[in-house]
């Protein structure tokens, strides 16, 4: 896999661009202090906006590396920040890209996270050479797995009871993913 890092990305209704320490106060207000938000993600939501803020500089520091990849989604007609998509780095030196994404929960329903999700599926397999793309979540949110399907990844397995969410309840984690091969071919 080629370490060719975050570059920007454009689809019909949005802008995927690397996070820029400004962005923290759209993030604190549309997602990262969100309840509902915060009862699908492993990480607590923001106590503060400063939180936010201290976060999303050393992100912006990050770019220097190129094994960052990590886009801010923004809407194109009014540039308002919605969420964020990321790869992690854990399996990056085997050519496998492991997806992570957040939105705030007034722009969920709405096709935004499948439409960023295709766009980085296309640009890490396309221009990245990846060889594997992945994705799970946790079994309380189906939602999730219906936006990963919808951008072409195949189920692939379940790790039981591998996750403890907010309430103390045990969760299984769903996974999903889509091989190079199999992205060419349905091209």
């Amino acid at each position: 896999m080629k370490q060719i890092g975050t570059k920007r990305l454009e689809t019909e209704r949005l802008i995927l661009r690397r996070v820029i320490a400004s962005d923290a106060d759209d993030a604190y207000n549309n997602w990262c202090n969100s309840d509902m938000v915060d009862k699908y993600v492993t990480w607590t939501k923001h106590e503060n906006i400063d939180v936010t803020r201290e976060l999303y500089k050393s992100w912006e520091e990050a770019y220097d590396d190129p094994k960052t990849y990590r886009w801010i989604v923004e809407l194109k007609d009014s540039k308002e920040v919605i969420g964020t998509i990321d790869v992690s780095r854990k399996f990056l030196d085997y050519g496998t890209c492991e997806i992570g994404y957040c939105y705030g929960d007034k722009f969920w329903g709405k096709g935004y996270a499948t439409e960023a999700l295709k766009a980085v599926i296309k640009y890490l397999f396309e221009k990245a050479d990846a060889e594997l793309i992945c994705a799970g979540y946790m079994n309380h949110n189906p939602a999730s797995g219906r936006v990963i399907e919808k951008a072409g990844m195949k189920y692939e397995g379940v790790l039981r009871s591998r996750i403890i969410d907010k309430m103390g309840i045990r969760n299984d984690l769903i996974y999903h993913s889509i091989t190079k091969d199999e992205y060419f071919e349905v091209r």
